[in-house]
């Protein structure tokens, strides 16, 4: 709906009506009429009837409107939408990634065919990202050395761009699972403690950064960061080959004590991806551990329109200022040169 500031402003709106009837006239004095001889010919030059009556329209109704406009506009017009709610609390989620040189294993299926478990986390986590919609997202992407991709921020489009454009060995060769912890709490710190959480996705075992995991998640734990730390790599295999069946396991590498001991310190969880399903259950699952605090406040946007009759009071102004230009300065050489022909006509 419409709505103004300033309803008073509407009073004005008679103002030049009152002005009009109530203010004194003007005095008047009489003075000797001024005979012009050659009046015909200026009259003639004033324009058609028709032209002067549409300059007599525009001079008696756009004051009026362009009044009006400024009347409105003076009144702080705005436009009221419909009723948005508010999270009363939101949480702060940081994701860090793995983007070590093991990652790059294609020990995961997507669609039928093979993937890294990159690829296999890209397209997972986009959905998760997706449906955190009341939650501000950081992402972190860390190989031998930890980097902040993204700050905190409410715009997810951006999130997920960051992290599909993101690349194995960007980062280094190496996991610096500690240094990641340690940069999420450096930018986490000055939020709210109740809404600090980690999303942590490794496939191995810290090798490299000066902060252990272990003292990293001690750290975490006094500042009120929780941590979810997801172990990725799939499951051991049976490969059959020329010999016979080989019993491999692809997450060998992988240091599940660590990051359930890290889960622990913090009070968060440790979670097992060994496929896209069971990936797609911890997304779910973590969907239900942090949901954001339901919705108690609200508001309506507001639109400002002062400037519309503004615009339009401008527009009229311009028009009567053009009439009036073409009215007297496209016919002022005509006049003058009737007045000189009419001049000399009386002097022969």
């Amino acid at each position: 709906m419409i709505s103004a500031d300033w309803w008073g402003a509407f009073l004005f709106l008679p103002l030049p009506w009152l002005i009009k009837w109530f203010a004194p006239a003007a005095p008047t004095t009489e003075q000797a009429a001024l005979r012009v001889p050659f009046y015909n010919d200026l009259k003639e030059l004033g324009g058609t009837t028709k032209h002067r009556r549409r300059h007599g329209f525009i001079n008696r109704v756009f004051p009026h409107l362009i009044w009006f406009c400024l009347v409105f506009a003076a009144s702080g017009l705005h436009l009221i939408g419909p009723l948005v709610k508010l999270p009363s609390e939101s949480r702060d989620l940081m994701i860090a990634v793995d983007l070590s040189t093991s990652m790059n294993r294609t020990d995961y299926q997507l669609e039928g065919r093979d993937v890294d478990r990159l690829q296999a986390i890209k397209s997972v986590l986009s959905d998760f990202i997706e449906r955190r919609e009341e939650d501000r997202l950081g992402l972190i992407l860390f190989g031998t050395k930890a980097y902040l991709q993204s700050p905190l921020t409410y715009d997810k489009t951006t999130i997920a761009i960051l992290l599909n454009e993101s690349q194995i060995g960007i980062a280094g060769s190496k996991t610096a699972i500690g240094d990641a912890i340690g940069l999420a709490i450096k930018k986490l710190k000055s939020r709210p403690t109740q809404s600090r959480v980690l999303i942590l996705l490794t496939d191995g075992t810290n090798t490299s950064g000066e902060l252990t995991p272990i003292k990293a998640a001690q750290l975490a734990a006094t500042t009120g960061l929780k941590i979810y730390t997801i172990g990725i790599g799939a499951k051991k295999q049976t490969i059959r080959g020329l010999l016979g069946s080989t019993r491999v396991d692809p997450s060998k590498d992988l240091d599940e004590e660590t990051l359930k001991t890290i889960a622990e310190i913090t009070g968060g969880q440790y979670f097992r991806g060994q496929d896209l399903k069971k990936l797609e259950e911890i997304y779910a699952l973590l969907d239900e551990l942090e949901p954001a605090d339901s919705d108690k406040a609200s508001l309506r946007p507001r639109r400002a329109l002062f400037h519309w009759p503004l615009g339009i009071a401008l527009i009229l102004s311009a028009i009567m200022v053009l009439q009036h230009l073409f009215k007297y300065g496209v016919h002022l050489p005509n006049i003058r040169s009737s007045i000189s022909e009419a001049s000399n006509k009386k002097a022969l």
